[in-house]
């Protein structure tokens, strides 16, 4: 049965349909019904899919972010695993699909002149949101508000990459490209599941130190040496022997592209172990990134080292799963989320802190605290 709650008045960050910047807008929330959940935030993460949504054309006004922490203010009638008074954290990642065909309901908000605002899953770029319940993970009272607010993306994304989507094991070999908020968690899990050497490879020797907080034994700045080379020469072959046409078998066992750029894509594919013909494959090539360009595939190349490229939606996670043990790496001090947040902003900078983000002036992961 719904809780009974007055009409919210929430602040929300609008994309026009146009170019332009993006504009806050106060509209009224109801009462939730069904599978929705009605949450008052405390901070919300910013990400770069963002940019990608404000760069890529769009048939309507959108609305913005997918990770945040909250507070229920109220449920629908068909909500059974939260309640008013639960904290939340919030992720764009269905919270477990194996247990059910219904499939989330697309976010909407109707704004003052009757427009109406679209989010492919949730939006949380606002003081109080609607979100389908499979949207919203329950967490402890006491979690804090903050930092944990980017569990539902950046961590959940580059720490499930190692965990869910690779299947990284002890003393397997890594290099992540890119260590930025999703970069570091890639990392981070890497150092937790007991890899070794994990090399993180980036262009910003700031982000290459943070890396190196994070758990990183190798740093390569891309824009200082043939990084393919580099990295290969940091893993030659455990088990020796030469593939084919006698090249020497070395490389990673798994290169974490971030950036997802053609040249990020070649670099981190040709930087994976090559086979030896017979006795072993190749390695693995994991896109986490969200690719905005074709990549140019190797294909020889492919066929003839026996490597596996696997692409990850989210870190291919189970939120109901995988954000209650990130969170208890938090409080172990395993993974270190305080490091990670690197800007806070107010709600009304929104436009400068998207700047920010886009010239590369955010080491870690921004948040927006409310």
């Amino acid at each position: 049965m719904a809780d009974a709650q007055e009409v919210v008045e929430a602040r929300v960050a609008v994309l026009p349909k146009e170019h332009g910047p993006i504009r806050i807008e106060t509209v009224e929330l109801g009462n939730p019904t069904g599978h929705e959940v009605l949450i008052r935030e405390f901070a919300t993460g910013i990400c770069h899919s963002q940019l990608h949504q404000m760069h890529n054309p769009r048939f309507s006004e959108l609305v913005l972010g997918h990770e945040a922490t909250g507070e229920v203010l109220a449920v629908g009638g068909e909500v059974t695993h939260v309640k008013p008074g639960d904290r939340v954290v919030l992720t764009f990642q269905p919270r477990d699909l194996r247990t059910t065909d219904r499939m989330p309901k697309v976010a909407s908000v109707e704004l003052n002149d009757g427009s109406t605002a679209m989010s492919p899953n949730i939006y949380t770029w606002s003081d109080h949101t609607i979100a389908d319940d499979q949207y919203v993970i329950p967490v402890a009272p006491d979690t804090p508000t903050d930092v944990t607010a980017v569990v539902g993306c950046a961590v959940l994304t580059g720490a499930g990459a190692v965990l869910r989507a690779a299947g990284v094991k002890t003393g397997n070999s890594v290099a992540v490209w890119g260590v930025g908020g999703v970069g570091l968690n890639a990392v981070a899990a890497a150092r937790m599941v007991g890899a070794d050497p994990i090399i993180a490879v980036d262009v910003d020797d700031m982000k290459l130190e943070l890396a190196n907080r994070f758990g990183a034994t190798h740093l390569v700045n891309a824009m200082d040496s043939n990084v393919v080379e580099t990295v290969r020469d940091l893993t030659p072959g455990a088990q020796g022997g030469l593939g084919f046409r006698g090249m020497p078998v070395a490389g990673v066992d798994f290169a974490f592209d971030v950036v997802a750029r053609p040249e990020t894509f070649l670099d981190a594919f040709r930087a994976t172990r090559n086979s030896r013909f017979a006795v072993h494959s190749g390695g693995t090539i994991v896109v986490v990134g969200v690719p905005q360009a074709p990549f140019e595939l190797p294909s020889q190349e492919l066929l003839v080292t026996e490597r596996t490229i696997v692409g990850t939606l989210g870190g291919t996670a189970v939120p109901e799963e995988d954000i209650p043990l990130f969170l208890s790496w938090y409080q172990n001090g395993d993974l270190d989320l305080d490091a990670l947040i690197t800007s806070r902003v107010g709600f009304d900078e929104i436009n400068e802190a998207t700047k920010m983000l886009e010239d590369g002036k955010v080491l870690g992961r921004s948040i927006i605290e409310f």
